[in-house]
């Protein structure tokens, strides 16, 4: 049997971050389980299948509800507590080798701004030829 993409103790930590789904006063179509979709989202993460090819065989719904809830959580700003939940807990059972963290100047904003660069000084062939 392959290795499950959402292992039962993993979705017990996530569950509580996600929010809960609007109701619908219209009715309508039951939504997709917040677990299927983020077993569908992880699936084209992890294989990197464009969304329309989600298999259907997965349970997760379409490709576009899965997108969809990716995006809503994105907004919500659940990726972000999920990343923190999980780093501080690798944190606390110092799980974390610091030694092979790197960090780069795309990866750190420049508060100030950094220096200023200088100004390019013209050449004076430019300037004849713009004359002509």
């Amino acid at each position: 049997m392959a290795k499950p993409l959402l292992p039962d103790e993993l979705w017990k930590r996530i569950e509580p971050l996600l929010p809960a789904e609007a109701p619908k006063p219209k009715g309508g179509r039951p939504p997709v389980p917040n677990r299927a979709a983020l077993t569908g989202i992880l699936f084209v993460l992890k294989t990197g299948t464009p969304w329309e090819y989600l298999p259907k065989e997965l349970g997760c719904g379409s490709g576009m509800t899965c997108w969809r809830r990716l995006r809503d959580w994105q907004a919500a700003g659940v990726w972000k507590k999920m990343w923190r939940m999980l780093l501080d807990e690798l944190g606390e059972a110092d799980a974390i080798d610091w030694s092979t963290s790197a960090i780069d100047s795309c990866s750190v904003r420049a508060v100030f701004g950094g220096r200023k660069r200088a100004p390019i000084r013209r050449i004076g062939g430019k300037m004849a030829l713009s004359a002509i």
